[in-house]
Formats: C-alpha cells, structure tokens, sequence
C-alpha cells in the first residue's frame, strides 16, 4: 500500500471513530431535552459517519492499479464515493428542513437547555474543527476529492454545532423559536455543501475539463515556439491527476527523431502546469502555413516507398511554376515501380499546388560501401595534388584532409576554412567549383565531402 493510500485511509478511520462518538452524543443529547439543533447536527454526524466509511474503502479501490479493464486506474472511485456522501448529506438536509419547517408552523415548544448540551456542542466543535484542518491538509497534499469532500462535511460540521449553540443560548434567554430557526439554517448549509459536493464530482465523472487546466496546457505547449503547432487537446481529470491526449503538427520536413523529441518537449510543458500527468502526444505532418518547397516535401512523403526527398528546386517562370527534386527509394526496387511511384508523385504536386511542371530524378537508397586496402604511394600523390589545388584555389592548405578507397574508387574528405564573415552561399559554391576540379585533376575520385568553416 503506498504512503498517500495509507494516510488517507488512516484519516478515514480516525473519521468513522470520531463520527460514531459525536452522532450518538449528539442524538442522545438531542432527543433527551428535545432540541431540533442537537438531532439535526446528529443527523449530519451519521452521514459523516456513512460519508467517513465511503471514504475508506473508495480510496482501498481507488488505489488499485490500472489493469486492461481499467487503463486510467481506478482513483474516479473516491469521486463516486464523494457523490455517494454529498447524497446522503442532501438527504439529511432536508429531512431536518421539513422538521424545522413543522416546529416553526406548529409553535412546537421550547427544548430544554442542559448543560451537558452545551458541552456536547463544545466538544463536538473542538474535535470537527481539528478533523477539518487535518482532512483538508491531506487532501491538498495527496489531491483527494474523498478527502476534501470530507473536509467540507467537517467544516459544515463546525459550523453548525456553532449555530445550534447560539440557538439554545437564545432558547435559554428565552427566544422560543432559536432551536428550530437553527436547525433550519444548519439545514440550509448542509444543502448547499451538498450541492458543491454533487456539481464538482458530476463534472468529474462526465469528463468535463477545468477550463483554468485546459487554458495552462495549452498556454504551455504555444510557449514551446511556432515550430510546434497545436492541432487538438483533450484532458480528463480523475483523483486531482490529469490524462492529457495530445495532437501535435510539425514540419513535414523533421525527421522521426525530431518527431519524438517535439513529443518529450511537449510531456514535460503539460507536466510542468499540470504536475502528475500522464501525457499521450501525437505528431503529425502539419497541412497548413507551410512554404511550397515544404508542401511538396510533404506530398513526396506521403509514398511509403519514398524514402527520401531532396534537392528540391522550384522555378519561377512567367505566369507559372515548375518544381524539380530528387526521390530516393530502396535498393532493390525495380525501375517500373519506382517510375510509377514517381508519377503519382508528379500528379499529386501538380494538382494540389497548382503548380505547372514537375520533374524527379530517381535514386536508389545508398548502401553500406565496403572500404579496401589503399596504396599508400597513389595516395601520397593525391594527397599532394589535393593539397596543391585547395592552395591555388583557397590561399591557405585544407585543415583536414582523408582519403577513403573503395572498390569503385577513392572517396576524399575535406575541411576548409573560409573567411568568418563569408556567407554560406559563397561557402557551398566554393566546395563544388572545388569538387569539380578535383575530379578532373585526380584519378579515380567517386565522391568529394567538403565541410567549409570560418
């Protein structure tokens, strides 16, 4: 059993103890000089007594954990049992209203004043005053609507032993109709806690979401920045912890890793303004405030055999516009699917963007490449020809130069420095006119990887 079961099922049991003590002094005291006050706060007492036992074994159920027949737990049992006791409050409430109601038509008369009736009420308001603090405290800490249901029935208990006792003092000054207009204001508290008690577990139970939780998830997830856009949120509270199911839309561009990690950003934002949640997140391709480039991105990506789309390059031309990219599929795929995969491709972009020509280029997926034993001399002498080139062109040798031989050929890395203010376009320019060399003066070169960096 887990420390908050444990204490609140402690309190409950302290509960059903101090709610059997007070109901049978109280109607004991009540019935024996005939006060309407003392048996309506009895009255309550009992159903203290019956809420206080709800309250014990709703929190033994709700404790349980989630199973296939309940995947969200069983903790909405201590709401059932906070409905089951504001019930029997409403119940008694207006049985003592009808009561009072009588007396005062009736001209019933007066009850005795005893002491020992002003003891009661005493010490029925020290004990409910102290089980009110400790029942909220916990119930704040461990987020217990059982608790807190009991907490409202102890402070309406405080309440109206306080008005009983300044009923019977005006009875024993001599105002005849004290005890009754008592009983009917006790009454008309412990309707309206009632009440509270039915409104806040119903809405619980109908799955309606605060609107002060739902505005502070969604606040949260808009913090995260215009990369991560909202599509729906749905929560669901059940024993002060809520369920928040997410719809998330991202760049059609993002890779799943990026996916995943806009999904953890999005957990911790819910759990951060809602501490103890349990947060599903969905992502999704966002459709809409997209550029073209990143909409034909997406179309491509639609066909599960297109692994990758890039290069893509779009042509503004007099009154239209044409869209050019590469699709890369698996290895093994035949020509004429790939072709047809291609096709759809080409129709879908074209229909959708209206967009007036649309070109691919098919690639296979590139493999694992197997590297083989160089030559250490053939390498020298490309290295000091790469070398002299990337001086001619650049002023300055590269920082790091390697050559990797395959059994197609010599592939080269090379990093360059360029200057720190230069732009990026001048960078990637200069890495090609520097591919392009290297092929021409340097045998056997399948491939060239330049990283350029200030």
């Amino acid at each position: 059993m887990t420390k908050r079961r444990t204490t609140i099922a402690s309190i409950a049991v302290a509960s059903i103890v101090a709610a059997s003590a007070l109901m049978a002094l109280k109607l004991g005291v009540g019935l024996a000089t005939g006060s309407l006050g003392l048996i309506s706060t009895g009255i309550e007492s009992s159903g203290d007594l019956i809420a206080a036992t709800l309250t014990f074994f709703a929190v033994r159920l709700g404790g349980r954990p989630a199973d296939p027949e309940h995947p969200y737990g069983h903790r909405r049992a201590e709401n059932l049992g906070a409905l089951g006791e504001a019930a029997i409050l409403l119940a008694g409430g207006l049985i003592v209203s009808v009561e009072a109601v009588r007396h005062l038509a009736s001209g019933a008369s007066a009850p005795e004043t005893r002491w020992y009736g002003f003891a009661v009420l005493g010490a029925a308001l020290v004990l409910d005053a102290s089980r009110t603090a400790v029942s909220l405290r916990a119930a704040r800490t461990y987020s217990s609507p059982a608790l807190r249901s009991n907490a409202m029935h102890f402070a309406g208990d405080v309440v109206a032993s306080a008005t009983v006792l300044v009923g019977l003092v005006f009875v024993e000054l001599g105002v005849r109709e004290g005890d009754s207009i008592a009983a009917l204001l006790v009454a008309a508290l412990i309707v309206a806690a009632a009440t509270r008690l039915i409104a806040e577990n119903a809405n619980v139970l109908m799955d309606r979401t605060p609107e002060e939780a739902r505005e502070a998830a969604e606040r949260a997830i808009a913090d995260l920045g215009a990369e991560i856009e909202l599509s729906r949120l749905r929560l669901r509270e059940s024993a002060g912890r809520y369920f928040a199911d997410v719809v998330v839309a991202v760049p059609p561009g993002q890779a799943v890793v990026e996916g995943h990690q806009a999904a953890d950003l999005v957990e911790a934002a819910v759990e951060r303004v809602l501490p103890g949640s349990d947060v599903v997140v969905h992502v999704e391709p966002r459709s809409r405030d997209l550029s073209l480039r990143d909409r034909v991105l997406a179309i491509a990506l639609e066909e599960p055999l297109v692994l990758e789309a890039h290069d893509i390059m779009i042509f503004q031309r007099p009154g239209a516009v044409s869209v050019a990219l590469h699709l890369k599929f698996p290895a093994d795929l035949d020509l004429g699917s790939a072709a047809q995969i291609a096709a759809r491709v080409e129709r879908a972009i074209s229909h959708k963007l209206d967009v007036a020509a649309v070109q691919t280029h098919l690639e296979p997926l590139e493999q694992t490449l197997r590297a083989r034993a160089s030559d250490p001399r053939a390498d020298a002498e490309a290295e000091a020809e790469i070398q002299r080139l990337v001086t001619e062109r650049t002023g300055s040798p590269p920082r790091h130069l390697e050559l990797l031989s395959l059994e197609t050929g010599r592939v080269v890395f090379l990093t360059l420095g360029v200057a720190a203010g230069g732009s990026l376009t001048a960078a990637h320019a200069l890495a090609g006119e520097l591919e392009e060399a290297l092929r021409q003066r340097v045998p056997d070169i399948v491939d060239v990887v330049v990283r350029t960096q200030p």
